[in-house]
């Protein structure tokens, strides 16, 4: 498809693999122009090369717990593309353990990529996102919604949950759009930390991706908050 430098342009952090990466697929094929982020450089790599180099793909290496990399990636994606229309703060981790048993070694990367992360990118992307009128979409979790014994991750979430909320009270007068978007168990490489994938219907990254793409695409005016997606068969 040709890219238009009147295109919309999306920046989706946490966008080398998993979810983060078919939305970046799917925004494309759609026609939009993305910068993806990410700490693999590697893996971005691997990324371009995976969707043929398309033209108006941008990968940026960086660490989006750190706020001069986030502006970083929001300054480089505008001098390449000229607009931002959307942020999709996919970015995340998790450490698979609990409150009262697990290691708190790994909690505090979780903590800063799970919430501080999506703060500053959008910290960084507002003013942009305010001159086109665009959209904020944070990638949550089901975990974000219920609870579940010593969840230090879920507890990452439920922060998530609240940041969107908080974030389109103040932003949704500017004509700014916040959508939250919470899956239920995905197959992706979250679950690379238990050694294995959960029992059950897994719902797949592309599948969470066309919900991103859907309340991307949503008319103008129409501000849609929250989509929990959940596969068939998962009770919680």
């Amino acid at each position: 498809m040709s890219i238009s430098t009147d295109s919309p342009v999306a920046l989706v952090t946490g966008g080398g693999s998993g979810i983060g990466a078919a939305v970046a697929r799917r925004l494309l094929d759609g026609g939009h122009r993305v910068a993806v982020t990410g700490r693999g450089e590697a893996r971005l790599r691997g990324l371009a090369e995976e969707l043929g180099e398309p033209e108006g793909l941008l990968t940026i290496v960086g660490d989006m717990t750190e706020y001069a990399e986030v502006q970083g990636a929001v300054a480089a994606t505008l001098k390449e593309f000229g607009r931002l229309d959307t942020v999709v703060a996919n970015a995340g981790s998790a450490t698979h353990d609990t409150v009262a048993e697990g290691d708190p070694d790994g909690w505090r990367d979780m903590v800063l990529t799970n919430v501080l992360g999506p703060a500053l990118l959008v910290r960084a992307s507002i003013d942009a996102l305010r001159a086109t009128r665009g959209r904020i979409v944070l990638v949550g979790s089901v975990a974000g919604f219920v609870n579940t014994p010593g969840n230090i991750y879920g507890a990452t979430k439920w922060a998530v949950t609240g940041l969107a909320e908080n974030t389109r009270r103040q932003v949704t007068e500017w004509g700014v759009g916040v959508t939250l978007i919470a899956p239920g168990r995905v197959e992706t490489p979250f679950w690379d930390g238990l050694g294995s994938l959960p029992p059950g219907h897994l719902l797949t990254a592309d599948q969470i991706a066309d919900s991103v793409v859907w309340a991307v695409s949503r008319p103008e005016g129409v501000d849609v908050n929250t989509i929990v997606v959940r596969p068939i068969g998962q009770p919680n």
